[in-house]
């Protein structure tokens, strides 16, 4: 099977396994929400783990 493009350019997959991706809710809107807020989106999270079966099964993992 192929692997879906569009989730590796989403997801990266770590050294030992886990899925990172970027943290959601920092794209729009940003105006009304703090400093605080935003900064604390910066950066990469691991996936959810209700998630992780469903993205690696489109990685092909």
């Amino acid at each position: 099977m192929k692997s879906h493009t569009g989730m590796g350019k989403r997801v990266k997959v770590t050294g030992r396994g886990k899925i990172v991706a970027e943290q959601a809710g920092k794209r729009h809107l940003l105006e009304g929400k703090s400093s605080t807020r935003t900064r604390r989106l910066t950066g990469t999270v691991e996936v959810a783990k209700a998630d992780v079966k469903r993205i690696k099964k489109l990685l092909g993992r």
